[in-house]
C-alpha cells in the first residue's frame, strides 16, 4: 500500500473560496494529467509550478471543474514523492467531484495522516516532527503554535539525536576496550562514564522541567468553574469566551450539565468547563449535573472558585474550598457592583496562598486581572518564548522519564562497582528509549496508531 498513489481532500469540508485535493505517489502526475486540460500537458511542465485549466469528467469528457493545479516533483516535496495539489472551488459538490475523478483515475483514498506518514517513512521528517504537524494543526494559541513550529523544524529531534550520539559513542568506547584490548585506546573508567552520562541526564532533566508547561500548551489547561448556583459561573464562561455559550438567568440551577469550551487567555489555552452549581437538590436532572460537576472537579488542572460579594459566605461555599484543597485555585469574588456582604478576611483565610480576584462580570470589571492571574500562575518566568526546545507531547514525556530511570540504573551500577560492560546494558537501553521519540527504534503498530489520529488530507 505504501507504493500506491493516494489522494484526499486537504481542506475542511463546507462552503469556502477554495478547496484542495492532494495526490501523492509514483503515478500522481499521470493521474492528474489524465483528468486535467490546460495549455500543455502536466508531464511537460517544470516542477513547483501552478497551471490553470479544467478537470474533465472521464465518462462524458465534459468540463467538471475549473481549477489551478500545482505540480511538485520528487524528491523536493513534503512526502518525497510526486505531489499534485488541485485547487478548485470550495463546496461539497465541486471538491467531491474532483476527488471522485482522481479515484476513478487510479488513486486510492488516503488513510488518516498518510501523507505525513509517507514523509516520515521516506526520511523527510522524523517521528517527533511528524507529531508536531498535528500539534500545529490543533494549536489553540500563538505559544502552542510556536512550540509546534520549532519541533517541526527539528529542535527537539536535533537535541535527542545529539544525546543518542553521546550514548552511542560511550557504548562503542566500551566495546573497543573489551574486543580490542591490544589497541592503545583510552580506557573507559567509571569516572569517564559518570561524566558522559551526567551530561545526558542534565539535558533530560532540563527537558522534563518544562514538560508540564509544554503539555499545557499542547493539550490545554483543564479549567473548571465552580460555585454555588447563580454566582455568575456561566457569565464568567461567556466573558472569557467572548460569546454567549451558556444560558444566563437569575434562576438558580439553570446550568444542569457540564459545558466545555476552548479559550485563549494570555497565551494559555484553557479547556474551560462550566459546571452545574454544586449543591444538594431534589431535581433529578440537576442532581445528575451536580454529580458530573464533582467528577470533572477531580480531573481539573485549575479551579476558578466563584463567590458572591453580595451575600455572606455559606457552608456550601466553605465545602467548595474544602473540595478544591490541594489543587491550583483562583478565588473570584464576583458581583462587586452589589453592596458587599461577604467577609473578605474569611475569604483570604480560606484561600490561603491562592490568588483572590474581585470582579463584576456584569459590569465587565476585573476580567483583565483574572486573566493575568491565570497567566502568572502557570507561566510566570517558567516558559521563555525565545527558547522552545522542550517537550509538549505526553508520549515524549513518558519516554524521557523512562530514559531517566534507565540512566539512574546505570549510575546505580557504577556506584555498586559493576564492570563497565554490565553498565553498558542500561546505557544501550537508554539509547533505545530515546530512539522511540524520533522513531528510530519504534514499532510499526505504534506508528500506525499515531498517524491514525491525523485528519485524512494530512
Amino acid at each position: 500500500m505504501e507504493g500506491d498513489t493516494i489522494t484526499a481532500i486537504s481542506t475542511p469540508m463546507g462552503e469556502a473560496a477554495i478547496a484542495i485535493v492532494r495526490l501523492s505517489g509514483e503515478n500522481a502526475l499521470d493521474i492528474a494529467d489524465q483528468m486535467f486540460r490546460g495549455k500543455q500537458s502536466l508531464k511537460e511542465v517544470d516542477s513547483h509550478t501552478i497551471h490553470y485549466g479544467f478537470i474533465i469528467d472521464p465518462d462524458t469528457q465534459e468540463k467538471a471543474e475549473e481549477v489551478m493545479v500545482t505540480v511538485m516533483r520528487a524528491p523536493k516535496t513534503f512526502t518525497r514523492e510526486d505531489v499534485i495539489e488541485i485547487n478548485c472551488h470550495g463546496g461539497l459538490i465541486s471538491v467531491n467531484r474532483v476527488l471522485e475523478i482522481a479515484l476513478s483515475g487510479g488513486a486510492r483514498l488516503a488513510e488518516p495522516g498518510e501523507f505525513t506518514k509517507r514523509a516520515f517513512l521516506n526520511g523527510r521528517i522524523d517521528l517527533s516532527q511528524a507529531e508536531a504537524v498535528m500539534d500545529l494543526i490543533r494549536a489553540k494559541t500563538d505559544r502552542a503554535m510556536n512550540v509546534a513550529l520549532n519541533q517541526m523544524e527539528g529542535r527537539l529531534s536535533n537535541l535527542i539525536q545529539k544525546l543518542r550520539q553521546t550514548l552511542l559513542e560511550t557504548v562503542a568506547h566500551v566495546e573497543v576496550n573489551i574486543d580490542y584490548p591490544e589497541y592503545d585506546a583510552e580506557e573507559m573508567t567509571h569516572q569517564l562514564l559518570i561524566e558522559k552520562l551526567g551530561y545526558v541526564q542534565n539535558e533530560i532533566d532540563s527537558l522534563l522541567q518544562t514538560a508540564e508547561q509544554g503539555k499545557i500548551l499542547r493539550e490545554g489547561l483543564s479549567t473548571v468553574i465552580i460555585g454555588r448556583p447563580n454566582v455568575g459561573k456561566s457569565s464568567l464562561l461567556n466573558s472569557l469566551v467572548h460569546e454567549n455559550k451558556a444560558i444566563v438567568t437569575d434562576i438558580p440551577g439553570t446550568t444542569r450539565d457540564v459545558i466545555e469550551e476552548y479559550v485563549n487567555v494570555r497565551g494559555v489555552p484553557l479547556r474551560l468547563v462550566d459546571t452545574a452549581g454544586i449543591r444538594e437538590t431534589e431535581d433529578i436532572v440537576e442532581r445528575i449535573g451536580v454529580e458530573r460537576s464533582r467528577k470533572v472537579l477531580k480531573e481539573a488542572d485549575l479551579i476558578l472558585l466563584l463567590l458572591n460579594n453580595g451575600e455572606a459566605l455559606t457552608d456550601e461555599d466553605r465545602k467548595l474550598f474544602e473540595a478544591a484543597r490541594g489543587m491550583d485555585v483562583i478565588v473570584i469574588v464576583n458581583k462587586t457592583d452589589l453592596t458587599p456582604e461577604i467577609d473578605m478576611d474569611e475569604v483570604r483565610r480560606l484561600a490561603s496562598d491562592h490568588p483572590v480576584v474581585s470582579t463584576s462580570i456584569k459590569e465587565e470589571e476585573g476580567i483583565d486581572e483574572l486573566e493575568e492571574s491565570i497567566k502568572e500562575l502557570f507561566f510566570s518566568g517558567s516558559v521563555e518564548l525565545g527558547d522552545m526546545t522542550y517537550v509538549s507531547n505526553s508520549r515524549h514525556i513518558s519516554l524521557l522519564k523512562q530514559a531517566k530511570r534507565s540512566l539512574q540504573e546505570a549510575f546505580h551500577g557504577i556506584e555498586s562497582g559493576l564492570p563497565v560492560d554490565m553498565v553498558q546494558i542500561d546505557i544501550t537501553r537508554t539509547w533505545e528509549i530515546l530512539g522511540e521519540i524520533v522513531g528510530d527504534t519504534v514499532s510499526e503498530s505504534l506508528i500506525d496508531q499515531l498517524f491514525s489520529q491525523f485528519c485524512l488530507g494530512k
